[in-house]
């Protein structure tokens, strides 16, 4: 929680100062108040009290209620703005670390879990600078002041507040010590519970195709469960404090009371008793401020540990120093050169075996060079690396003669169009997603659409300014694929990859859109990855991968030859005439 504090600016501490004051000021207005129900209650007991006396004392009293109120809103106010603005500068400063991470950093986290860091946990911390800070910084002001008002008093009274405050510490200790190894589980539990329902919504075609909504409720229910379990037990346990607490106070009063008593008819005249009376009514608001002091204590107990929690996760994520880092290479002379020397990878950092390993090529500008191989033979981890989603382990992969580690990574991605294996549209309107971040031109949309063959755009209502939903769920599987093929030819890249991103196109669509690509896009340096013979086996070299080696290299009619593995490949989708 401490290490949030280098994140305040001055503004933050001044607020935080302010507060401070004002709850000094509630403490001396709340501690004033029983000298003047002293005071009163002397003079009516003595019997020589009138209606002055009871103005000036009871307006005494009731200017120190407004004075307590104001500065409690002053201070909320103050607080609320404070934890406001904090939590705004979290969320910020947590959004903008994620966008910096590579695909390493993101498989530590996971999606959902930095989700809840960005939203619960930040809640969670807001929650208590809003509230708990208040009485974090009240409770032992007014306790203090309250305990140094009362020492001088009986040592009767002064023994039942002791013997009240322990047993009240007691409980809260065992009760916070039950309750803070749950809170710290339930933020894995949320973690665990958003993992459960992301997967359930996102995967909901593949849920009802199979009929497993049954099996999918029982996992949703099992993380349900085990959450609720936990924060059923730590509400109940935290329930324990306020009944306890409130019987603390009301046994105090009437220990108070009864000590009272006793030492009243100890005295013989009737001044002293009215001084014994006078100072038991005192005595009693200060006693019960002190309770009150502990009770407000209890409440920073409910909020604390959860924020604690929170803003441990959330100094994970802040902490996280990203794996891939700038370059200081900026805009160098666009030549659309690639080249791999001697390239090895492996996503299992100290395995033994590689991903890829000794991978040496080179595409050339205006050259169309293209990727084939079984599943899980390294075609999409060259893709990866050229993008430097990650880093290579071995070799060099180099853009126009420089190592991609030297770019500035928004220097580097400029270079290239990139079209994934998963088509991902983002809610708004086709032109958005096609400009996606650029300039909106539509005659260029229009001409990416074309050549994309995305003319179905044109039948929409609303034309390129159709709307499109989260996912792109309104578009099926091939129109989506088309609509990422426009967006990174509308960007106009050097470089063009496609990583399988044909595989949803029929043979017709497929063999326009390249040969649109060919027309259009002659000067452009193009990597395909496919597992189609008929996409790829027009291009310049195909490279053919096995196990994330580079087992051949060449054109169609070159490596149908002298490859055994493209043949095979070729053989299992082409017949020889075919071919």
């Amino acid at each position: 929680m401490f290490r949030l504090l280098k994140r305040f600016v001055w503004k933050d501490w001044v607020a935080i100062a302010i507060a401070a004051g004002l709850v000094v000021l509630q403490a001396y207005l709340e501690l004033k108040m029983p000298e003047y129900t002293g005071a009163l209650t002397k003079v009516v007991s003595s019997g020589t009290a009138t209606m002055g006396d009871v103005w000036v004392n009871g307006g005494y009293m009731l200017l120190c209620s407004f004075g307590n109120v104001a500065a409690a809103v002053v201070c909320s106010f103050l607080l609320s703005r404070f934890a406001n603005r904090l939590a705004h500068n979290l969320r910020t400063a947590i959004y903008e670390k994620v966008s910096s991470f590579s695909s390493s950093e993101m498989n530590r986290f996971s999606v959902p879990s930095l989700i809840t860091r960005t939203t619960n946990d930040v809640a969670q911390v807001q929650m208590f600078f809003a509230i708990g800070l208040q009485m974090l910084l009240k409770s032992p002001v007014l306790a203090i002041w309250a305990i140094a008002k009362i020492s001088s008093s009986s040592i009767e009274w002064t023994m039942a507040v002791v013997t009240t405050i322990a047993l009240i510490a007691v409980v809260v200790g065992i009760v916070i010590g039950l309750a803070i190894p749950k809170f710290r589980k339930i933020q894995r539990l949320v973690d665990d519970l958003n993992d459960v329902t992301r997967e359930n919504i996102t995967g909901v075609r593949v849920v009802r195709a199979f009929n497993a909504e049954a099996y999918q409720e029982a996992k949703f229910d099992k993380a349900n469960q085990t959450l609720t379990k936990n924060q059923l037990f730590t509400q109940r346990t935290m329930a324990l404090l306020l009944p306890t607490i409130t019987l603390a106070m009301n046994g105090l009063t009437l220990a108070i009371y009864w000590i009272g008593a006793i030492l009243i008819n100890r005295e013989g005249m009737p001044v002293a008793r009215v001084e014994r009376l006078a100072e038991m009514a005192v005595f009693t608001q200060y006693a019960l401020q002190i309770v009150l002091s502990f009770l407000m204590l209890v409440m920073v107990f409910v909020f604390l540990p959860r924020a604690v929690v929170s803003a441990r996760r959330i100094n994970e994520v802040l902490d996280t120093k990203p794996l891939i880092v700038d370059g200081s290479m900026g805009h160098v002379e666009d030549k659309g050169e690639i080249e791999f020397k001697g390239v090895g990878f492996s996503y299992e950092k100290g395995g033994e075996d590689e991903t890829v390993s000794g991978l040496s090529f080179k595409a050339n500008k205006g050259e169309t060079l293209s990727f084939i191989g079984a599943t899980g033979s390294g075609k999409t981890t060259v893709l990866n690396l050229l993008n430097r989603f990650y880093d290579c382990d071995e070799g060099e992969v180099l853009v126009d003669g420089v190592n991609v580690k030297d770019y500035k990574q928004d220097t580097l991605r400029a270079k290239i169009g990139l079209i994934s294996q998963k088509s991902r549209l983002f809610a708004g309107d086709i032109a958005s997603n096609i400009a996606y971040g650029g300039e909106i031109d539509e005659e260029r949309i229009e001409e990416a659409l074309r050549l994309a063959k995305a003319d179905f755009v044109f039948d929409l209502e609303g034309d390129i300014h159709a709307p499109v939903a989260q996912g792109g769920l309104n578009f099926s599987g091939g129109q989506k694929q088309r609509l990422c093929i426009a967006r990174a030819l509308y960007k106009n890249a050097e470089i063009l990859v496609f990583d399988d991103s044909f595989s949803a196109l029929d043979y017709k669509t497929d063999m326009v859109v390249r040969q649109n690509l060919r027309k259009s896009f002659a000067d452009k340096t193009v990597l395909i990855i496919a597992q189609r013979i008929g996409t790829i086996k027009d291009s310049d070299r195909i490279v053919v991968m096995d196990g994330g080696k580079i087992v051949g290299i060449g054109k169609h009619e070159e490596l149908l030859k002298d490859c055994p593995i493209y043949k095979e490949i070729a053989l299992s989708q082409l017949d020889e005439e075919e071919l």
